[in-house]
């Protein structure tokens, strides 16, 4: 299934949870509630030991076309509207590592970006007062679909319910300056994702997936997921044995070569760009980027 989260028009306070059938929308929240949700019971139904999984298979192939939703008529959001998390994975493509000057990891580099980052697609990115060295970076996220602690590799997407499109915006001027990462990849809206997560049983390997970026239609970035230094069940591992994974937490798994900052000359997003990330199986994330 490929689930999105949603509001209905002129709405902007609670959440809808559905699925893209045929590029119209089947509403799901009553498998939940009977009113709009909070972001909070939102992540709920990313438990895969919650039963909406199964349950929102039977409700999909049960409906027909009479009963669906115009995607037109509703306005996606980030498909997890607040992360319990946002992990992030720095420096995981070998020629990634390569063309930023830094030596390959011998471990995944960990870095977090606040919840209130998540916007969705077609959500405009804002470049934040005093930056002018805004950056994208395409990555293939992942949501974690129960508790995990210490899980081995060999079974650890047994925990991920699906998959993801991410852009790790960066203000490389914030970046570079501080000499850590956090305020540089934090400000608001520097998390787009989306349009919709695709289930775990949609993605067969998650490491051999196309991975591109395209800046008002023009590629730079294009790899495959089979270019990571750690796999998604090696991160999973990693990150497990420190930290407890929750149901809806989210980690991108960073990105391939091709970032404005490593080109000569650099090339930063401006007022009016459009920036796209497209990810085999998962479709297209679209954002405007706004100075405001």
């Amino acid at each position: 299934m490929k689930l999105i989260t949603f509001q209905k028009s002129g709405s902007r306070k609670g959440y809808r949870i559905g699925a893209l059938h045929n590029e119209n929308i089947i509403d799901l929240t009553s498998i939940r509630s009977e009113r709009d949700m909070s972001a909070a019971e939102i992540l709920q139904c990313f438990d895969l030991e919650s039963g909406f999984l199964e349950t929102a298979r039977e409700a999909v192939g049960s409906t027909d076309s009479s009963s669906t939703t115009d995607r037109n008529d509703v306005r996606l959001t980030s498909p997890v509207p607040r992360p319990g998390k946002i992990i992030c994975i720095g420096l995981n493509y070998r020629d990634h590592a390569e063309e930023s000057g830094m030596p390959i990891p011998a471990s995944p580099i960990i870095f977090s970006k606040f919840s209130s980052c998540a916007v969705g697609p077609d959500e405009a990115v804002i470049i934040p007062g005093g930056s002018s060295q805004l950056d994208y970076e395409a990555e293939l996220a992942f949501v974690i679909g129960r508790k995990t602690q210490n899980v081995r590799a060999a079974d650890a997407l047994d925990h991920v319910f699906g998959y993801t499109n991410f852009n790790d915006i960066s203000a490389r001027d914030f970046q570079f300056a501080d000499g850590q990462w956090q305020r540089g990849k934090s400000c608001e809206t520097f998390a787009p994702m989306g349009e919709f997560i695709a289930t775990a049983d949609e993605i067969k390997d998650p490491q051999n997936l196309s991975i591109k970026l395209l800046l008002n239609g023009e590629v730079m970035q294009n790899s495959n997921t089979d270019q990571m230094i750690f796999g998604v069940a090696e991160l999973i591992e990693f990150l497990s044995r420190h930290i407890t994974l929750e149901p809806g937490d989210v980690v991108a798994t960073g990105t391939p070569p091709g970032v404005g900052f490593a080109r000569k000359p650099p090339v930063y997003l401006k007022d009016g760009d459009i920036v796209e990330v497209v990810i085999d199986g998962l479709g297209t994330l679209r954002n405007p980027i706004a100075r405001v």
